[in-house]
């Protein structure tokens, strides 16, 4: 199970924030380009951070906005009946740019080597990529294995935190890299998990 499976019980969490977005005035696709402005932040301060850790704050408060928001912009299209095709393929193609956002600041930070960033941003693409596609072969959305974007965000989050307080190497890596290494491995080996859950299906 991966934190995506508990989407239904973070309505909680969500619900709230909705009421409040949708009192704003605010679109689900509004708050979904905040998403991507978020992350595009982030993925610049995790860049910055090069030059010091104290950047590495800011890029966590800009990442846990980009998740935050969403969560909430599907939240608000639900409550406001405007969960629509084209909301949800915007939905997508924006969390992918937010992923990338995210990595790439991080690696060209020098967290981790180049060679593991593309692996990195391999395994990430693969399993979205996995997820829609058993959606389009009509066996539903695919959320299965064992990292998922909002395990993927809460392993950064954490190790984006403990980076700053920590910023010494642990076996060549900090605790930013080794989170990386983490994901890209996670990553691949949940691709694998839903190659074969689709196969088994078709």
């Amino acid at each position: 199970m991966t934190l995506d499976d508990l989407r239904s019980r973070s309505q909680a969490a969500t619900e709230p924030l909705a009421d409040l977005a949708m009192g704003a005035g605010a679109s689900p696709d509004l708050i979904s380009l905040l998403s991507l402005i978020f992350a595009l932040a982030a993925g610049g301060f995790y860049y910055l951070s090069a030059e010091g850790p104290a950047f590495l704050y800011p890029a966590a408060l800009f990442l846990l906005l980009n998740a935050v928001f969403d969560a909430v912009d599907g939240a608000v299209a639900r409550k406001a009946g405007r969960a629509e095709a084209r909301g949800d393929f915007l939905d997508h193609v924006i969390d992918r740019y937010a992923d990338m956002a995210i990595l790439t600041g991080i690696v060209f930070a020098g967290y981790v080597s180049e060679a593991v960033g593309i692996f990195a941003v391999m395994g990430v693409l693969l399993t979205s990529y996995l997820g829609t596609q058993a959606q389009a072969l009509s066996l539903g959305r695919l959320y299965g294995g064992i990292m998922g974007r909002a395990d993927r965000l809460v392993i950064i989050l954490g190790a984006t935190f403990a980076t700053a307080l920590f910023p010494g190497d642990i076996m060549g890596l900090s605790i930013l890299g080794w989170a990386v290494v983490v994901i890209t491995l996670a990553s691949h080996i949940t691709a694998l998990q839903r190659i074969a859950l689709i196969w088994r299906r078709l």
